[in-house]
């Protein structure tokens, strides 16, 4: 009997995705581990493995085709000594054409669901029972590589529903699993009013460029965000000398080891460092309650192809900053090719923002929710300052905090901000 190849939730939150790219073609043999398609969620490209072996008979569903809902069937999959041409006849009917891709006059796709909830990090979903587990002493159908994460990870398979072929257990359940273990829960935000559907051109010449996922997350996210939280803004001067020259001397202690520190795996750990020691900034607004993290966790944003997306320095405040600059080194490269995986963008306690490098003085960032805070740093430049009553000249660099109104006060937040610019200023505390 063939095997439908079915169109697989990636993430915890994922109804539908891009097929971007098929990795093999019919006729091929493929076994249980081998990369089969790149597939476009609303913020990575991630590859999708085979769970069975057999020869592939079809591909229902052509790379480049946006909006495959899970649980389409993409491709048939012809088990070995089978007849590829009965089981080619025997396939299911492919999916409509309407959902194999977006028509092109549309002006404004709805919005998915899954796309409005991707940069929010999500509860971990209630444990559910794989079909295959479902009777007495029945083996749980999982993947040799699912297997072998849950056992590193120490996660329990009977919990996981699959989303292979009759409820197989894949990596891509497990990756799930893991980025949704330690997230928590967004706050329930309500609907963002409609973008206008057309708009008078007014005679000016344009091109019409389609939205992709990643940019009507932001569109979608950004709005509500600016309409639903009230933001107030702190902003500090900060010098940068004696930062700039505990970096010149650390990087010469690690000349030769492949690694350099920049000044922001410095400032992401004064964040970190800052608010270890203002905790009550450390927190969500959640409905109801107020979430206080025992552990700090730093969003960076990145500038990436598809967008802008915020890769996770998980407990900055206890990593060195040589760590946090290797760290950060592979994330922005899996950013930029689109590789990070859910774990790795979803959740934060809070976010940095730095523009500097592109010489903009000062600016204010718009919070990522359910984040409650985010710094906005700018470059550092020479300026006229005072010190000790003397006119000198310093480098100086402008940061602003954004911070949510219904979770921290001014003066906490005013705290936060006093003890990033001392951590700057006396950096040795940094590294302590």
């Amino acid at each position: 009997m063939p095997t439908s190849i079915k169109m697989p939730a990636l993430s915890p939150t994922m109804e539908e995705g891009t097929l971007a790219r098929w990795l093999v073609k019919v006729g091929d043999t493929v076994s249980a581990g081998d990369i089969m398609a790149e597939i476009e969620t609303d913020k990575a490209t991630m590859e999708f493995e085979a769970v069975d072996e057999g020869t592939i008979v079809d591909i229902a569903v052509p790379e480049g085709t946006e909006g495959v809902k899970v649980g389409t069937v993409i491709a048939i999959l012809a088990a070995e000594g089978e007849d590829p041409g009965a089981a080619k006849s025997a396939e299911p009917a492919k999916p409509a054409k309407a959902e194999q891709a977006a028509p092109a006059a549309k002006a404004e796709p709805e919005q998915p669901q899954a796309v409005e909830k991707a940069l929010a990090p999500q509860a971990k979903p209630a444990p559910t029972a794989a079909p295959a587990a479902s009777g007495s002493g029945q083996r749980i159908l999982a993947s040799p590589l699912a297997r072998r994460i849950a056992a590193q990870q120490g996660i329990d398979l009977s919990t996981i529903k699959g989303s292979g072929p009759n409820g197989r257990i894949v990596k891509a359940d497990v990756d799930g699993l893991q980025g949704a273990a330690a997230a928590p829960t967004a706050p329930q935000a309500g609907p963002a009013p409609a973008a206008p559907t057309e708009i008078p051109d007014f005679g000016i010449p344009f091109e019409a460029e389609k939205l992709n996922n990643v940019r009507k997350v932001i569109a979608r996210r950004l709005t509500e965000a600016k309409q639903q939280i009230p933001h107030i803004y702190l902003t500090v001067d900060v010098r940068l000398d004696a930062l700039l020259k505990l970096r010149s001397e650390l990087n010469a202690s690690l000349e030769g080891e492949g690694l350099k520190l920049s000044v922001n795996d410095l400032l992401i750990k004064a964040l970190a460092k800052a608010l270890d020691r203002v905790p009550q900034c450390n927190v969500s607004f959640a409905g109801e309650e107020l979430r206080r993290y025992t552990r700090v966790d730093i969003s960076v944003a990145v500038a990436a192809p598809s967008g802008l997306i915020t890769p996770i320095v998980t407990d900055a405040a206890k990593k060195s900053v040589s760590a946090i600059a290797g760290e950060m080194k592979g994330l922005i490269e899996k950013a930029r090719d689109g590789k990070l995986q859910p774990h790795e963008y979803q959740g934060g306690t809070a976010s940095l923002s730095n523009l500097g490098m592109y010489g903009i003085k000062q600016f204010e960032a718009v919070i990522n929710p359910p984040q409650s805070m985010i710094l906005a740093v700018g470059a550092g430049e020479k300026r006229p300052f005072i010190v000790d009553d003397a006119v000198s000249i310093a480098t100086v660099m402008s940061v602003t905090g954004s911070f949510d109104h219904r979770a921290i006060d001014g003066a906490d937040a005013a705290l936060l901000m006093q003890a990033f610019q001392q951590l700057v200023e006396s950096p040795l505390g940094i590294i302590a």
